[in-house]
């Protein structure tokens, strides 16, 4: 770190731009606890590496260390900068507000499978689906969450039907229904909430310490990224496990490309809404379910006198990859892009330095 005396460099004098930046930010200078406040703070202020150059500076950490050491104090700071942990009564309670409302999704499900007359069935089944969307879709928008847990229960069947010239009638919820309700996936998403939110506070609080612990941000950003990647394969690894046991309870077929793709989708979307992204998630999320809202909408029209070409695309990917590969295919492409977007903002010290952020 600099030293704090004010010696003459190339930096001081009238047209010392170091200077200009800190009047700018005066007050976050003056009640900075250490240099990594203020290159955070710039970073979110869309300075970069090759904009510290303008300031004679390698990078933002080296010009961060300028400004908290040139900025005056009453008081000496802290030696450390303290985690931004949460308090522990925060912490305490989290488990229980994730589990509540996925085990009443999982219960949901549950009542929905047993056997019972075709409308009531539906009518479980309808509202298993509402609660298992309030319970993974946490800050994100309910249509398109909704309407992909949705389409996981019956879009396969759904298709099946259509591409035979059907549906000629509701679903009963039975599995030998020409359009059969599929409820394992369900029964999935509800029981992995509970490894969700696990995952997602493992990730806030070691990315955290990680940030105190980092001496230059790019060394922060080094550290984090494997982290990332780290956990989203442990979700992925609960998921699976999950799905294996639901099928196997359930005694369904196991849709594992489309549920373990719908899986990552939604963890990755609550991970980021979680750390204050929400833009980029709702868009993807909007994305899977246009892509296959229209994938229906194409077949049906195809039965219109001369669109019948609108069907091709889709029957040649039924018959080569079979029904699951449409949700697979929009899914995956959506979590593909929020996995890509994660490596950038979740690896910056501003998706982290805020205490009061969600996790």
């Amino acid at each position: 770190m600099n030293d704090q005396t004010a010696p003459t460099t190339p930096h001081r004098g009238a047209a010392d731009p170091v200077r200009t930046l800190m009047h700018r930010h005066r007050d976050l200078c003056e009640r900075a606890v250490d240099p990594l406040e203020i290159a955070a703070a710039l970073e979110a202020h869309g300075l970069t590496d090759r904009s510290a150059a303008r300031f004679r500076h390698r990078d933002v950490f080296s010009l961060a260390e300028e400004m908290y050491a040139r900025s005056p104090r009453d008081t000496p700071p802290p030696t450390h900068r303290p985690p931004h942990d949460p308090p522990l009564s925060s912490t305490a309670s989290h488990p229980l507000r994730t589990l509540l409302p996925a085990a009443l999704a999982a219960a949901a499900v549950t009542v929905s499978y047993l056997p019972q007359g075709g409308p009531t069935r539906l009518l479980m089944t309808a509202a298993a689906l509402l609660t298992v969307t309030l319970a993974v879709r946490g800050p994100l928008p309910a249509t398109p969450v909704l309407w992909l847990l949705t389409y996981v229960a019956l879009g396969d069947g759904l298709l099946q039907a259509t591409l035979t010239g059907g549906p000629d009638a509701l679903p009963t919820g039975t599995t030998e229904d020409p359009w059969p309700l599929t409820t394992a996936p369900l029964l999935t998403l509800a029981l992995v909430c509970a490894p969700a939110a696990w995952c997602t506070r493992l990730f806030a609080s070691t990315a955290r310490r990680r940030l105190t612990a980092s001496p230059r941000l790019g060394d922060f950003t080094s550290a984090v990224r494997p982290l990332l990647l780290a956990t989203v394969a442990l979700y992925l690894t609960s998921l699976a496990a999950l799905l294996a046991a639901c099928t196997t309870l359930l005694d369904q077929p196991a849709s594992y490309a489309q549920t373990l793709t719908l899986g990552a989708l939604l963890f990755l979307a609550r991970l980021l809404a979680a750390h204050g992204r929400t833009h980029a998630p709702t868009l993807a999320l909007t994305a899977a379910a246009t892509t296959q809202t229209l994938t229906l909408a194409a077949l049906l029209t195809a039965r219109l006198p001369g669109c019948a070409f609108l069907a091709t695309p889709v029957e040649s990917a039924v018959a080569t990859w079979g029904p699951g590969a449409i949700p697979a295919v929009s899914c995956a492409a959506a979590a593909l892009a929020l996995l890509l977007h994660a490596t950038r903002t979740l690896t910056r010290a501003t998706a982290h330095a805020p205490p009061d952020g969600p996790c």
